[in-house]
C-alpha cells in the first residue's frame, strides 16, 4: 500500500513540474529557411520545444558565435568562410554518426565538396545549398530596356548599364562573403584572391555602380524588396529570388521575376547543420538533426523555401513545380562552371572587410 502511494506521490510529482522542465533546443538558421511544419512535427514526435531565431548574413551569424556563449544548440552556418572558420576555432562539436542515421541519406557527391574543409565530414551535414546571381524584375528592366542583356553581371555591374536601370531600382545584398567572389569572378580574378591590386579592381567596380543602387539590405529585406517589385536587379542568393517570385506571383500586382547564374562562374555554396561547442543540449541538438535529414522533410523544406537540398531520395518527394525548375536546381552546364570560394587568408580577410565598409559608406 505504502509502495502505491508512493509510485502515486512521485506521478503526481512528474505531473506538476513546471513548463521549463521540458527539454529545449534552440536553433539559430537564415530567415525564411525552414517550413514550419518540419518544427512542429519535430516538437510533437519528440517533446523538445524548439526556441527559433534567424538572422540574415553570415556576420551576424558569426557575431553572435563569437562573443561565446550563444545558448545555441544547432546553427546553420555556410561552409565558406563561416563553417570553415568555425572548424578551425574549434567551436563546433563533432557529430556523434551513431547517433546520426539518416546521415546516409546525403549525397556523397555533395558531402565531398565540402570535406575540403571539413575532413571526413565529421562537424557538419549539408542542409541547403544554392547558388549566388541576379534577380531581375523582368516586366521592368524589359520596359526600360527591351535588348538588356539578362545572361549575366554586366546587366547590374557596368556603369552605364547601371545607370540605364537606377530608375526602377538597383541592389546588392549586405555580405562581402557572398558578393565579393561573383565580383571578382565577373573581373576574371581569383575568387579566393588576397591580391591587393586584385581586390581594389573589385572595390573600383562595386564603388562604379555605388550612386545608382537603391540599397544595399541584408538577404531577408533584400527578398522583400524584388517580392513588392521595389527593387528591379539585385544580386543575391539563388532561393530567395524564387521565393520572392513565388511571393509575386500569389500577390497578383504583376511583378515577374527571374533568377540568373552569372555566365562568368556561380558560386555555389553549402549551409551545414552544425552544434557548436558549448550547445547547452547537444544530445536535442542531434536528434533534430537525424530528423530533419529524413527525406520526407528535406523534401518539404524545399518545397517551402525552394532551396535544394542534398538528399536525393527527397527529390521525388519535392513538390513538381519546385523540383523542375532550373533555378532551383541547376542543370549540370552551370554547375560546371560553378566554384566554391575558400576562406582568405587573415590579411585577405581584413583587407575584404575594410573595401566592404567603404562600399557601403560609398568612398
Amino acid at each position: 500500500m505504502r509502495r502505491r502511494w508512493s509510485l502515486a506521490a512521485l506521478l503526481a510529482a512528474l505531473l506538476a513540474l513546471p513548463a521549463a522542465a521540458q527539454p529545449v533546443l534552440n536553433v539559430y538558421n537564415w530567415a525564411d529557411y525552414i517550413d514550419p511544419a518540419v518544427i512542429q512535427r519535430f516538437q510533437r514526435q519528440t517533446g523538445i520545444k524548439v526556441r527559433y531565431d534567424v538572422y540574415d548574413s553570415l556576420e551576424t551569424l558569426e557575431g553572435k558565435l563569437s562573443a561565446g556563449r550563444s545558448g545555441y544548440d544547432v546553427i546553420v552556418p555556410t561552409s565558406e568562410p563561416t563553417f570553415a572558420r568555425l572548424v578551425r576555432a574549434g567551436a563546433l562539436r563533432p557529430l556523434d554518426k551513431d547517433k546520426l542515421p539518416n546521415l546516409r541519406n546525403l549525397d556523397p557527391g555533395l558531402m565531398q565538396r565540402v570535406a575540403t574543409v571539413d575532413p571526413g565530414n565529421r562537424y557538419g551535414a549539408i542542409y541547403l545549398w544554392g547558388t549566388v546571381g541576379l534577380g531581375i524584375r523582368l516586366d521592368k528592366v524589359r520596359a526600360i530596356w527591351p535588348e538588356a542583356p539578362l545572361d549575366g553581371l554586366d546587366l547590374l555591374l557596368k556603369p552605364e548599364n547601371a545607370a540605364r536601370l537606377a530608375t526602377c531600382g538597383l541592389a546588392v545584398m549586405d555580405s562581402a562573403t557572398d558578393v565579393l567572389p561573383s565580383v571578382l569572378a565577373w573581373l576574371g580574378k581569383d575568387p579566393n584572391t588576397s591580391d591587393p591590386a586584385e581586390l581594389k579592381a573589385a572595390e573600383q567596380a562595386l564603388l562604379a555602380v555605388r550612386p545608382q543602387l537603391r540599397a544595399i539590405p541584408g538577404s531577408g529585406a533584400l527578398l522583400d524588396m524584388l517580392a513588392t517589385g521595389e527593387v528591379c536587379v539585385a544580386l543575391t542568393y539563388s532561393g530567395d529570388v524564387i521565393q520572392a517570385a513565388a511571393r509575386a506571383r500569389e500577390g497578383a500586382k504583376g511583378v515577374e521575376l527571374g533568377y540568373v547564374a552569372p555566365k562568368t562562374g556561380v558560386h555555389l555554396w553549402f549551409d551545414l547543420l552544425a552544434i557548436p561547442a558549448d550547445a547547452p543540449d547537444p544530445e536535442a541538438a542531434q536528434a533534430f538533426i537525424d530528423f530533419v535529414l529524413q527525406p520526407e522533410m528535406m523534401a518539404a523544406i524545399t518545397s517551402q523555401v525552394r532551396y535544394p537540398n542534398a538528399v536525393p531520395a527527397s527529390r521525388p518527394l519535392v513538390a513538381p513545380a519546385v523540383r523542375d525548375d532550373p533555378s532551383v536546381y541547376p542543370p549540370e552546364a552551370a554547375l560546371a562552371r560553378a566554384f566554391v570560394p575558400a576562406t582568405p587568408n587573415q590579411a585577405g580577410e581584413r583587407a575584404r572587410t575594410r573595401l566592404w565598409s567603404r562600399f557601403r559608406a560609398g568612398r
